[in-house]
């Protein structure tokens, strides 16, 4: 009896120490250098005080790259749900000949390098790109337009990247849905989309919350996308993270940027997690 008290730690320690060891442990060694300081001439001065924090909350450079930071991640959040979501469905509710094609169709960006992908978009995108040139062809007044190192190219590149992320989740959630319930529904007289909002949403719900934060928690993370198609100047959270390490040689304050990215991720994950479960909550009649 005892031993079988024990059983579920012990097959989880290899997991655990593993995630420790590859995880814990580094982030751990970025927090503690965040309170370290940093000299031009002597490099980390090993000192332990908020001076790095102090000095972030009064950057303006830095309170606008992390309000640009959210600002893409919740743009893209809210785009890829209205793309992902009724793709989802309508996938679902195809021929299974076909449905196997579709999901390979949407999943085939995934297997692809995010680097290789982006620079498909700096093409696309740029002043003498596939696209300016096509509206140039058609004579759309103001053409070429400037699409590159904007928050739009950003965006743009993100939800191509996130996009199948949320129709996975939606398609697990799908999965288990009975689809006599929305039968059902349509022969007590509700048309499709009544079905689909009143019905077939409510019992999706916990794939379309755990699709959000994927996409947002990775979107406000990014750093290869937003610095190919962002440029130097426009700095997200990651990019500055990128230029204190390696450009200034700043590590602590790289560290702390880091940290600030990590914990201000953190907090809406636990905000979104709470969310999720009232949801569920309240549909199990407690609280």
């Amino acid at each position: 009896m005892s031993a079988s008290r024990f059983a579920p730690a012990a097959l989880s320690a290899p997991a655990v120490l593993a995630l420790g060891v590859a995880l814990l442990l580094p982030l751990g060694g970025i927090a503690l250098l965040s309170f370290q300081g940093f000299d031009f001439d002597k490099g980390i001065i090993p000192r332990w005080d908020l001076a790095n924090y102090a000095s972030l909350a009064t950057d303006s450079l830095f309170l606008e790259a992390l309000a640009r930071t959210f600002r893409i991640a919740v743009i893209v959040t809210v785009i890829c749900l209205a793309i992902g979501v009724p793709e989802a469905w309508i996938i679902h509710r195809m021929a299974p000949r076909w449905r196997g094609l579709m999901l390979l169709v949407v999943v085939g960006p995934l297997l692809v390098s995010v680097v290789v992908r982006t620079f498909g978009w700096m093409v696309l995108l740029g002043g003498n790109g596939l696209i300016n040139q096509g509206l140039r062809a058609l004579g759309v007044p103001g053409a070429p337009f400037r699409m590159m190192f904007t928050e739009f190219a950003i965006i743009l590149g993100l939800v191509h990247v996130m996009v199948p992320l949320v129709v996975l989740a939606v398609w697990a959630s799908l999965g288990r849905l009975d689809p006599a319930l929305a039968r059902a529904a349509e022969s007590l007289g509700a048309g499709r989309l009544t079905a689909f909002r009143r019905v077939v949403l409510p019992n999706i719900m916990p794939g379309i919350l755990a699709g959000a934060l994927m996409v947002f928690c990775l979107s406000a993370s990014a750093f290869a996308t937003p610095a190919m198609l962002g440029g130097r100047r426009l700095k997200v959270v990651s990019s500055m993270t990128y230029t204190e390490f390696l450009n200034t040689l700043n590590w602590p304050l790289g560290a702390a940027i880091a940290v600030l990215l990590l914990l201000a991720i953190l907090a809406v994950t636990l905000l979104w997690t709470r969310l999720v479960e009232r949801r569920a909550l309240r549909r199990l009649g407690v609280g």
